[in-house]
C-alpha cells in the first residue's frame, strides 16, 4: 500500500526532502525521474521548482501548473 506525503521541502539542485505518512523520510534527486519536458518543464527554472507542495487530498507533491508526483 502506497503511503501518503505529509511534508515536502525543495532543496538545491532539484532535490527534495520527502516525509511520508509513517514516518519515513528521505531526499531525492527530481531531476533524476523526470525529464523536464511537457507539463513538467517549467520545473527546469530553480525559482519554480521551489514551488512545489503537498496535495493533502491525494498525499501526492504538486506544482501550481497541475505538474505532480507520487
Amino acid at each position: 500500500m502506497l503511503k501518503d506525503i505529509v511534508s515536502v521541502q525543495a532543496l538545491d539542485s532539484y532535490q527534495i526532502h520527502l516525509r511520508f505518512e509513517d514516518g519515513i523520510e528521505g531526499t531525492i534527486n527530481v531531476s533524476e525521474l523526470i525529464p523536464f519536458s511537457g507539463i513538467f518543464a517549467p520545473l527546469a527554472d530553480p525559482s519554480y521548482f521551489a514551488t512545489v507542495q503537498v496535495n493533502p487530498e491525494f498525499g501526492t507533491i504538486v506544482w501550481d501548473n497541475g505538474a505532480d508526483l507520487d
